[in-house]
């Protein structure tokens, strides 16, 4: 399987997708860079359908991802029923131009 290093090894990379799939559903919509962004759609998506099966298993294998189990909850209860029709593309991508200091291109993504 193909995937975005970032720059970063392997632990690095697993806390910092701990941390934004956290806030992204957390909060439905964060704004960070266009890599991450692209890896975060794919990680969520991933997350998403788990929790659509709803069984212990599922919740059990999301709780090794995200750090806060009211978040878990949250996918659960709130999140995944809404996709419940819904195959993918849970999420959404919008480019909003460049960083200032370092011109990295910044995307905000969202759930639909």
């Amino acid at each position: 399987m193909a995937y975005r290093k970032l720059g970063r090894n392997s632990s690095n990379r697993k806390a910092l997708f701990r941390s934004i799939l956290t806030s992204f559903f957390k909060y439905g919509k964060i704004e960070t860079t266009v890599t991450k962004a692209k890896e975060v759609a794919k990680h969520s998506a991933q997350l998403i359908t788990l929790a659509k099966r709803n069984d212990l298993h599922a919740r059990r294998q999301v709780m090794a991802v995200l750090v806060d189990e009211t978040i878990t909850k949250k996918l659960f209860e709130e999140i995944a029923p809404k996709y419940e029709g819904r195959q993918g593309g849970f999420t959404r991508i919008y480019r909003v131009g460049p960083r200032r200091g370092d011109a990295a291109e910044m995307a905000i993504i969202e759930l639909i």
